[in-house]
């Protein structure tokens, strides 16, 4: 691999599949959430991925890692991190495939990404303009924050790229749900399938997983939730402590996929 360089305010991690990830002091950094939307993807081995509001670039790492598609595009609005994500892409070995486009998801077409994706993936900002208090770093703020496009523009985007038929991952805030459905149907993108996910069994939901297919007929599975730790048996909605994945996340850790029984492959025809 690429000798690494990292520059003033950079930091450098390993993550899952080995990637190796320069993130900036000033931004978002890997978490839970974009790795599990990177497993709810299913594979298009041959397929081009376009994944909205990038930051590091590390969903298009992730499925390349493990074969989910054959080429991505990286739309980042920040023009660092959009240069960040091609050093990323060149310094995991995926530069060739891997393109870094600094453009607003407001104004992409799909002949702004060379075609018609298979698929799109989105860790959009989860916040309102308006809600919490305002980060003092600019970069986190656009990242948390709908000031460069809301979750409408987002699915917006989605339904422009994707071809008949293709599908739409987004994680989102299970308190935006209705924002997000309805969001989904206007841009002409169906849920499908839907996980909403729990810190443990008696915590209350804090994330929800969407798969979303273009021009689809109405049916959701609604699948079971998922709890990400083993509860601390004396106050059940926290985690144990040293945490402990439960045997869905120890398997989606190990194949960044979810177990069948969160696919529908399982279900009887």
């Amino acid at each position: 691999m690429t000798e690494l360089l990292l520059r003033e305010g950079e930091i450098l991690q390993k993550v899952n599949e080995n990637i190796r990830l320069i993130e900036r002091a000033d931004g978002l950094t890997f978490g839970t959430d974009a790795y599990l939307l990177a497993a709810y993807v299913r594979p298009r081995a041959r397929g081009m991925l376009v994944d909205l509001g990038s930051g590091t670039g590390i969903i298009p790492l992730l499925c390349l890692s493990r074969g989910k598609a054959s080429r991505c595009v990286a739309v980042e609005i920040q023009p660092d991190f959009s240069e960040l994500i091609g050093r990323n892409a060149v310094a995991n070995g995926f530069g060739q495939v891997i393109t870094p486009l600094c453009a607003d998801v407001r104004d992409i077409k799909a002949a702004t990404v060379g075609g018609e994706a298979d698929t799109v993936t989105a860790n959009p900002p989860y916040m309102t303009v308006s809600g919490g208090a305002r980060n003092q770093s600019d970069a986190k703020n656009t990242a948390r924050r709908e000031t460069a496009g809301g979750i409408a523009d987002f699915c917006s985007a989605a339904g422009r790229l994707l071809k008949d038929g293709g599908r739409f991952y987004c994680v989102f805030r299970p308190d935006r749900m209705v924002d997000l459905i309805t969001s989904l149907r206007a841009a002409r993108l169906e849920p499908k399938r839907m996980t909403l996910v729990q810190a443990t069994a008696s915590a209350s939901p804090s994330l929800l997983l969407v798969e979303a297919v273009k021009h689809a007929a109405p049916a959701l599975l609604l699948t079971p939730p998922l709890f990400l730790h083993m509860s601390d048996p004396n106050s059940p909605e926290k985690p144990l402590i040293p945490l402990t994945h439960t045997p869905d996340t120890a398997y989606i850790y190990e194949n960044c996929a979810f177990p069948a029984r969160f696919t529908g492959t399982n279900r009887k025809p």
